[in-house]
């Protein structure tokens, strides 16, 4: 079976409540030996801890504070906590962070400020940073680039650019993060992906959020990244055995 891995997935969400265990179970089956769990915010951190703790083999934590949830009036005590648990073990990687300005561009100076100290976290702790940038993808780079010291690595999660912003992004060290919207009929990515080697890929599905084609409408979860990667096989004319191999090993890389 293919082996591959779904480096962005909330599972801890309340939307799984009702069949969680079921759901990771049914992605180990589909083949998915990894799930990365990027944190939202303090409110997160129990239930992402204890998926990780109840599936130690499969389910990998990471830490950091989510641009729509960086609030004027809480964003630096949420900040605090992220520092405080970044201290008291080891984390797959920082995030989610980034800037969001789909749905609030009011906050855009005090998300700048949030992600800017997150980058500097994953300089320091070595640990990659993966990056949310909805509607802020030249914002996002251009604050990667001020961090960038040959220390910062990373994704960039759900990509939605241009060829050009995909290039800029590998040429600061990052990964591209494809989900279930390359399967969507209105898509770039299939065309755009042609041109961007298999190396710089990653897998994800960002469940529940954006499931692929034929699940469009539903609940996702990290089983259906099987239908991401045969799209993905599609659009750049490999074999799906390839895609899942190089994907593995890119993300295998990327966290260590």
């Amino acid at each position: 079976m293919q082996q591959l891995i779904d480096t962005h997935a909330h599972l801890y969400s309340p939307k799984f409540d009702a069949d969680r265990h079921d759901m990771v179970q049914r992605a180990i089956a589909a083949g998915v030996v990894r799930m990365y769990l990027p944190n939202i915010d303090g409110e997160s951190i129990e239930g992402m801890l204890a998926l990780e703790a109840a599936f130690p083999e499969h389910c990998f934590a990471m830490m950091g504070l989510h641009p729509s949830h960086v609030q004027p009036d809480t964003y630096l005590k949420e900040l605090e906590l992220v520092e405080h648990w970044l201290g008291q073990r080891a984390w797959a990687g920082i995030g989610e962070t980034g800037i969001d300005l789909y749905w609030d561009k009011t906050t855009l100076e005090i998300q700048q400020i949030a992600f800017a100290r997150q980058i500097e976290w994953a300089k320091d702790l070595g640990r990659p940073i993966i990056i949310h940038s909805r509607e802020s993808n030249r914002e996002c780079i251009e604050l990667v680039r001020k961090g960038q010291d040959g220390r910062l690595r990373g994704i960039f999660h759900c990509f939605s650019g241009t060829l050009e912003e995909a290039r800029e992004m590998i040429g600061l060290g990052f990964m591209l993060g494809i989900g279930g919207t390359i399967t969507y009929p209105k898509s770039e990515l299939p065309v755009i992906l042609r041109e961007i080697p298999l190396e710089h890929i990653v897998l994800e599905t960002d469940a529940p959020y954006l499931p692929p084609v034929p699940y469009r409408g539903k609940r996702n979860e990290s089983a259906y990244i099987v239908q991401t990667a045969d799209m993905l096989s599609e659009a750049k004319v490999m074999p799906p055995a390839q895609i899942a191999r190089v994907t593995t090993a890119n993300a295998l890389r990327m966290f260590g």
